[in-house]
């Protein structure tokens, strides 16, 4: 009945500018999804490994790209690289010039980068579209969260939050159809075209957007703040509450005893008539600094909430979920045959409808223990699907799979991008998720180019004994390290601190 509850509560909150907003925003994770798996299913057509029977062409580019294991390999990780770029200095542009700009600019990159790849001749321009894809994705992946989690009703934050895991899965779900009936003769290139127009849409989405109320307000733009909200939460809403989080930094003392709705309207009527006296002078909105990657990690209020994301979003990738991702297909060919694209196709809907069906958790359970549970379930998935691999056990490789992939999105795909907006302040949100998303892009990397070597040097299946072990070590450190953040109201009581956030 909880859950119900909360359902037909959320159902009260939103509004059908909220939903367009979600939806406009999340084009970008979808973009870093495709992109994570577009070269999966065509790969051996890409790579001219597999011949295509299909040699009609339409351009004067040649039908395939020959590449080996390793050429293969920096093809694919390159776009990683180029999302640790985005992710290390997108924080603190949209800090400093807001999200809603940094994403309008970003489409660019999301257009030029595919365009660049579906025209590429050779392994060189292929690789140049893959770079400043990445840059998009990892712009994106840093960005959209923080935009949600400003946006989305305070206590459904992590429902909302989930959504940039739900269209990054979508994103995964729609390349991998696409590869299924486009993988031969150059069709292939149109795979790589479809990003492109996805970032146009995401562009022309963005030009009917508005940006972060709580960033507007964070900058002294107060009455516009609130113009938005009520826009987004609808005109009969009472955003009092929310507005009130705002003003936690600037109040003055002589409001600090009141309770938080009467402090609320003592503010709003001081808005309206502003008084004239030197002690008792009108509220002023104080604009917040955005704090830099590098000063956050010399300020010591931050430093263990940075550390504790940094570690969260480099499990989710040494798990192991995009040695499935990005080379299933080619993972499960000898053992499934022709099934293996088929499999790959069920993992992405599979994908999509669990993160969705469990994204609730996270408001009901608490972050943490979907994280740990989550760990769990894929460290035993990865014995059993080593196992079935060595064993040549068809059934057991399928079943592990789907229960690899189910454990990641009940936990640890979706949680960890909303842990910076709950770990730290405002100020340096954008700085802290600078860092995990750029620890999260090396992991990627690091699974990306060396996962085909050491599968190939281990023997198949092997390596996921290896991310069995990652898995139960990182279970420790998210147990002993990482706090729960649902129900808390800020950082500081996160983390136990008595600062007053009050003059």
């Amino acid at each position: 009945m909880g859950l119900i509850s909360k359902l037909r509560s959320w159902s009260h909150e939103l509004t059908p500018y909220f939903i367009y907003l979600l939806f406009v925003a999340t084009l970008g994770p979808l973009l870093f999804g495709y992109h994570l798996a577009e070269l999966n299913a065509p790969q051996d057509v890409i790579t001219c490994t597999k011949r295509s029977t299909d040699i009609s062409t339409f351009t004067s580019l040649p039908q395939c790209i020959p590449m080996n294991s390793t050429q293969i390999g920096l093809v694919s990780s390159i776009f990683t690289l180029g999302g640790l770029v985005g992710a290390l200095f997108s924080g603190f542009l949209a800090a400093k010039y807001g999200r809603l700009l940094v994403m309008r600019v970003n489409t660019l990159l999301l257009a030029v980068g595919p365009i660049v790849e579906a025209l590429a001749p050779n392994l060189g321009l292929l690789a140049v579209g893959r770079l400043v894809s990445g840059i998009g994705a990892g712009v994106s992946v840093v960005v959209v969260p923080i935009y949600i989690s400003e946006i989305a009703p305070p206590k459904e934050r992590g429902f909302f939050g989930a959504f940039t895991q739900i269209m990054t899965n979508m994103g995964i779900f729609i390349t991998q159809l696409l590869g299924y009936f486009l993988s031969h003769g150059q069709m292939w290139r149109v795979i790589l075209a479809v990003a492109g127009a996805i970032g146009v849409l995401q562009l022309l989405g963005l030009l009917f957007s508005v940006d972060s109320p709580t960033w507007q307000a964070d900058h002294g733009d107060a009455r516009e703040a609130k113009a938005n909200l009520k826009r987004i939460r609808g005109h009969k809403a009472d955003i009092s509450e929310e507005v009130a989080v705002w003003r936690m930094v600037i109040v003055p003392s002589r409001y600090s005893s009141l309770p938080l709705l009467q402090k609320t309207n003592m503010l709003n009527a001081e808005e309206q008539t502003p008084l004239v006296d030197e002690d008792q002078t009108a509220v002023q909105r104080v604009k917040q600094e955005a704090v830099g990657i590098i000063s956050v990690l010399r300020d010591s209020t931050h430093n263990r909430a940075i550390l504790a994301v940094v570690l969260v979003m480099m499990a989710q990738q040494l798990c192991g979920i995009n040695s499935i991702i990005m080379y299933g297909v080619s993972l499960l060919a000898d053992l499934l045959a022709s099934n293996s694209a088929l499999l790959n196709i069920l993992v992405s809907i599979l994908n999509v409808v669990a993160t969705t069906a469990f994204a609730p958790l996270a408001d009901i359970l608490g972050r943490k223990i979907c994280i740990l549970a989550s760990i769990a379930g894929m460290g035993v998935s990865s014995i059993m699907l080593a196992v079935g691999i060595r064993s040549s056990i068809p059934v057991l490789s399928a079943i592990s799979v789907l229960l690899f992939v189910a454990s990641f999105a009940f936990g640890l795909g979706p949680v960890p991008f909303i842990l910076a907006n709950e770990l730290v302040g405002p100020e340096a949100v954008g700085a802290t998720q600078s860092w995990a998303l750029a620890a999260n892009w090396i992991s990627t990397f690091v699974v990306a180019q060396f996962f085909p070597m050491v599968n190939e040097q281990l023997g198949k299946g092997v390596v996921y004994f290896i991310f069995a072990g990652v898995a139960a070590v990182f279970w420790v450190i998210v147990f002993w390290y990482v706090p729960e953040t649902m129900g808390k109201r800020d950082a500081d009581e996160v983390w136990g601190r008595n600062t007053r956030r009050e003059d």
